[in-house]
């Protein structure tokens, strides 16, 4: 498609977008009595305007219920994960025994990590990416040193090449294969947080299985982002959160995916809990532990029914709108955003793009380094309505996503960074 750097022209394709009308579906901050630019669903999704309600319905359930609100009401909360599990089929490409809603990121990191690195004196490296998310990097460090491994012998990080800030398939197959005889794990974000880069999963799953690893992926910034199909990838484990794309609230309960085959695995350790005991014998309160034969025993307590309940009301408008078409969208946003951003980069350079602008390679976030006064330009953006997001040293992304950003906002945020660097 050709596309033109004109409001009108912008306007145009808005309203030729099927999804629009989704983003009356969310409240949005505003600025001066008028709607912000929010680019930031890649940090904290916006509210959808049903969230309130769900919570509503869980806290008089409560009031009437008590406890029993587990077992009565027109919603028992005993269930209620039963609602939210179909709803992530779709956007993570797996079977519904196969996931499960529980506790956060970082700690869902550590108990698969738990159950999948189990390191011996000869199979103990972890593979990953240089740059991965910090708390990636800390529950790295802290489980090879949990294990009595130096971490700088047991973490084989895999750098970008010498003036590239983007990391090669290639070099991360080389990577497994220099250490096929002692990789015990290798575990990659699904996208890099800094650049935006979407690995090649499949890719890096095969290698690993070949060289006699476990492969798992911290999808923080790739859950209801990109296409998934990690059962079919034959992906052993992932995480992530669920308050970015996913748009289930500040500090919103995580998911995990274990693959059918490891559910099975009588030989695979973890940590066991209440909540993990098979639902038959849950109540009786036995001191046996009687695995479900889900993803859920890894599940270890009681689920937070009001964090679950914004967790569905935000699935629930993913349903609505059809994933398959959101990231059409996504792709047709992230396309028109590179667009723009070349356009106002020229005659001369101010800004270079570190997103691969392959699609196949990036979601809607776009990342890129400003040359001069980066923090000044970005420190213009919100006070003119833009949110946004900056990343040291001179890294500002920017994420417009299908459910409630609109090509108008990409055309204003490009004509007013175009203002901000040529005063700059």
């Amino acid at each position: 498609m050709q596309h033109k750097f004109l409001l009108e022209y912008a306007q145009v394709l808005d309203s030729k977008d099927t999804l629009h009308h989704f983003r009356e579906q969310f409240y949005a901050p505003e600025l001066k009595g008028k709607r912000a630019i929010y680019f930031l669903g890649n940090s904290l999704g916006l509210q959808p305007k049903t969230a309130r309600d769900e919570v509503m319905i869980i806290l008089q359930d409560w009031a009437n219920f008590g406890v029993e609100g587990f077992f009565l009401g027109n919603n028992p909360w005993i269930n209620y994960q039963n609602k939210i599990t179909p709803l992530l089929c779709d956007i993570i490409g797996a079977t519904e025994e196969e996931l499960v809603t529980m506790n956060h990121l970082t700690v869902n990191l550590h108990l698969l990590m738990l159950s999948f690195y189990q390191p011996t004196a000869t199979r103990y490296k972890i593979i990953c990416e240089a740059k991965a998310f910090p708390s990636d990097q800390y529950a790295f460090q802290s489980q090879v040193k949990l294990h009595g491994f130096d971490a700088a012998d047991a973490i084989i990080e895999v750098h970008p090449k010498e003036g590239t800030e983007l990391i090669t398939t290639e070099d991360i197959i080389a990577a497994i294969e220099e250490n096929k005889d002692s990789v015990a794990l290798v575990l990659f974000s699904g996208i890099n947080y800094y650049t935006g880069q979407v690995f090649d999963m499949q890719t890096i799953t095969k290698a690993a299985h070949k060289a006699g690893a476990y492969a798992g992926f911290d999808l923080a910034h790739a859950a209801g982002n990109i296409k998934l199909q990690l059962h079919d990838w034959q992906v052993d484990f992932a995480c992530w959160c669920n308050y970015k794309y996913l748009n289930s609230g500040p500090g919103a309960i995580a998911g995990a995916f274990i693959h059918k085959r490891n559910i099975s695995d009588k030989n695979l350790l973890r940590l066991e809990g209440w909540w993990g005991n098979d639902a038959n014998n849950r109540f009786k309160m036995q001191n046996t532990f009687t695995a479900t034969a889900t993803a859920e025993s890894w599940a270890m307590s009681t689920p937070p029914i009001i964090l679950l309940a914004t967790h569905k009301s935000a699935l629930e408008v993913f349903a609505a709108a059809g994933f398959h078409n959101l990231l059409q969208k996504s792709n047709a946003l992230s396309e028109y955003l590179f667009f723009v951003l070349n356009h106002i980069n020229q005659p001369v350079e101010k800004f270079k793009i570190i997103t691969p602008a392959n699609p196949d390679e990036r979601g809607c976030q776009v990342s890129f380094s400003v040359h001069k006064n980066a923090k000044i330009v970005f420190d213009q953006l919100l006070p003119n309505g833009i949110f946004a997001d900056w990343r040291e040293p001179n890294v500002i992304r920017v994420a417009p996503v299908p459910l409630y950003n609109s090509f108008e906002e990409i055309f204003i945020f490009a004509q007013l960074l175009q203002q901000i660097l040529n005063a700059a």
